[in-house]
């Protein structure tokens, strides 16, 4: 169980031992089923872009899926069943919390 207090997990492209998780694209592909899954829920145009709360990206090379708590809150099956996703593929899951950028000029 992830603990609760940061605002996102990542999921990493990573299996507990270590090796890369494949296809390549998982990420994408796991972003991309969660998509309807949105603040203010799913509107016209909304299956052509990632919810904000199942981010895919890239951390060090790794592929990366960022998972806002907010889903959890919103949609708890949807939550689950990314944290199934990554339990059952034995991917490495991490707390983090993000912290916002530097205001430019210092």
């Amino acid at each position: 169980m992830v603990p609760t207090t940061s605002k996102e997990v990542f999921i990493q492209g990573l299996t507990l031992d270590g090796k890369t998780f494949r296809p390549s694209d998982w990420a994408e592909r796991l972003a991309g089923v969660m998509g309807q899954f949105r603040p203010g829920g799913v509107q016209p145009g909304s299956h052509l872009s990632y919810s904000p709360w199942c981010i895919p990206t890239t951390m060090g090379g790794v592929k990366c899926v960022v998972v806002n708590r907010d889903l959890r809150d919103h949609e708890p099956m949807a939550w689950d069943f990314v944290m199934n996703f990554a339990k059952d593929n034995q991917l490495q899951v991490a707390e983090v919390c993000l912290l916002p950028d530097e205001p430019r000029g210092r």
